[in-house]
């Protein structure tokens, strides 16, 4: 387990190596950002200096290599409209996506895999049905389409929750359903394509015939042998949730890293959008490499390369 752990960690930073060149090289194609920070009266000479000043007149290599330097002892630099560190920046509104990422993450997880449980126990009853028409109808609604539907009703309509911003609890309900609406909806379905796999397995079926009740086989055999692909799943809809935090936190203003993102991107604020890319890139191999480890602590073949 342990070579498995270091050798995972040498692919992380060779991934972060990757996502931090090509961020760099893709943001240099949106143009020159000197022209958007100077007035409209500004000169030729007024934008040369800038650009010297901002060194973005020096050689794309050179540039490249201080980049990877700077990234190497975790500094970020500053950011080129607000002139204040970007870790600074991201620190303040890191604070709010991990707030709506945790609201997201419980409607997800707390709704979704009970949901895909109980779908795959009670395949034929009515309500079961209905249920699973639901979770069809939520992962086809787009993220940005719920959230407008929401400020619609609960917001404007009936007027219940506060359409946008941040604030108390209140602010958080909507934008929280709306974004882990559509991971809800994929986690009962592997909940409930896992649990249904298990179910055509020998040893459930020797389990029933020794009399075991339904609750005894999900409590001590299908809760752990459906794990590891809802684990996988929901590392990968954590990821998610991050990525789609850009739309909601557009569509309910709210102040978190999307939100963040977006106007730095308008403003070609490079450093800004370096810093919350490379950001996401640690938090998605974070999560890849703890669910790796979760598959050894659930299955502990897995740590001996044994196929399940």
């Amino acid at each position: 387990m342990r070579f498995f752990i270091v050798r995972r960690l040498g692919l992380a930073l060779l991934t972060v190596f990757g996502v931090g060149t090509l961020i760099f090289f893709l943001q240099r194609l949106a143009g020159d950002p000197t022209v958007l920070l100077v007035p409209e009266t500004a000169t030729q000479a007024d934008i040369d200096t800038l650009r010297h000043t901002l060194g973005l007149d020096r050689p794309l290599y050179v540039q490249y290599l201080s980049f990877l330097w700077d990234m190497l002892q975790l500094r970020l630099g500053d950011s080129l409209v607000r002139h204040v560190p970007v870790t600074s920046i991201i620190a303040v509104h890191a604070g709010y996506t991990l707030l709506l990422a945790a609201g997201a993450l419980t409607v997800a997880a707390g709704l979704g895999i009970p949901l895909g449980a109980y779908l795959a126990l009670r395949p034929r009853h009515r309500v079961a049905r209905v249920l699973y028409g639901l979770v069809m109808a939520a992962q086809s609604m787009p993220t940005f389409w719920s959230g407008i539907l929401l400020i619609l009703l609960f917001g404007v309509t009936l007027q219940w929750l506060p359409p946008s911003s941040a604030g108390g609890f209140s602010h958080l309900i909507m934008p929280s359903i709306s974004l882990g609406l559509l991971s809800m909806a994929t986690l009962a379905r592997v909940t409930r394509t896992a649990v249904i796999n298990e179910f055509g397995r020998p040893y459930i079926r020797a389990a029933l015939a020794r009399g075991s009740s339904m609750w005894q086989l999900a409590k001590w055999h299908l809760a752990r042998n459906a794990a590891i692909p809802v684990i996988t799943i929901a590392a990968l809809e954590i990821s998610n949730l991050l990525a789609g935090a850009v739309i909601v936190e557009t569509v309910f203003a709210w102040p978190g890293l999307g939100q963040l993102t977006v106007q730095a991107i308008l403003a070609r604020d490079f450093p800004i959008v370096q810093g919350v890319v490379l950001l996401g890139a640690f938090v998605t191999i974070g999560l890849n490499l703890l669910a790796d480890v979760l598959y050894g602590i659930v299955d502990p073949r897995i740590r001996h390369g044994e196929p399940r």
